[in-house]
């Protein structure tokens, strides 16, 4: 019988993480309307702390083989100047899909699509069987590079970054029938296979400024990715998307050119 992906259906991770967010976003603009203006610093300047934490909930999805991996996102961080931060970036997820052979390179659908061609032709598999490997994946990535907020306002400030850096994915079949059991055991012999690569895209975010040193932070990542270029023949485009707390803390960075408005 023809196999449907696990994470197909209307109850994907996407709804209730939508759920889960939007109370949250709520109770942000609330508590920011309660708050009085930050307090400023030398001549007027805001605060801005040298060092920045966060830790939330991430969400990573790869839609070309409907994967879905909800997991936790830590960043830690320091800033440069109060337009330039530089840190370290570090998410985990954990997952489960369905892969066709279709997703397959060329060599291995060559390799197996004729043999079960054969078999469907001796009605010993059925007329309709489609080849489908379910698996379970542990994904993690790890950054380092520049970001770039705007701090045109106090209530909220914006800001964008590349997302460049090395991702790391540990995949686990679980066959479903003696035929994708053969299958698993002439590519990967253990049922397992372990992939690191470089990936590369652009992010952005949002963190909603609560008080001095607390902020709600939602951000989303695109970025693609070729994992195991020698089982599937295409790579994929990711969207990581996280929403938690973030902590700032430290000297106030202070501007250094005096010129309202401008990046210093």
């Amino acid at each position: 019988m023809p196999q449907k992906s696990a994470m197909s259906g209307p109850n994907r991770p996407i709804t209730r993480l939508i759920a889960f967010t939007a109370p949250l976003l709520s109770m942000a603009s609330c508590l920011i309307a309660q708050q009085p203006p930050s307090p400023e610093g030398p001549a007027g300047q805001s605060y801005v702390g040298r060092f920045v934490l966060y830790t939330g909930f991430l969400y990573l999805d790869s839609p070309s083989i409907s994967l879905s991996e909800p997991g936790i996102h830590i960043q830690a961080g320091m800033r440069w100047s109060r337009h330039i931060s530089v840190g370290f970036d570090y998410s985990r997820g954990t997952g489960a899909t369905t892969i066709g052979l279709n997703h397959a390179t060329p060599a291995i659908q060559n390799q197996f699509g004729p043999i079960l061609a054969e078999l469907i032709a001796a009605n010993i598999l059925p007329a309709n069987y489609v080849a489908a490997l379910p698996l379970s994946s542990v994904t993690q990535t790890f950054t380092m590079g520049p970001e770039f907020p705007y701090r045109r306002f106090k209530r909220f400030t914006p800001y964008i970054r590349p997302s460049c850096g090395i991702i790391n994915e540990v995949a686990t079949a679980r066959p479903a029938d003696h035929v994708t059991q053969i299958l698993v055991s002439q590519v990967a012999a253990s049922g397992k296979e372990e992939e690191w690569t470089a990936f590369y895209g652009f992010g952005g975010g949002v963190a909603f400024n609560v008080t001095k040193h607390f902020s709600l932070i939602v951000q989303a990542d695109l970025v693609h990715d070729h994992l195991f270029p020698d089982l599937l023949k295409n790579g994929r485009n990711t969207i990581r998307f996280s929403i938690g707390p973030g902590f700032q803390f430290g000297n106030n960075v202070r501007k250094k050119w005096g010129i309202p408005g401008h990046w210093e």
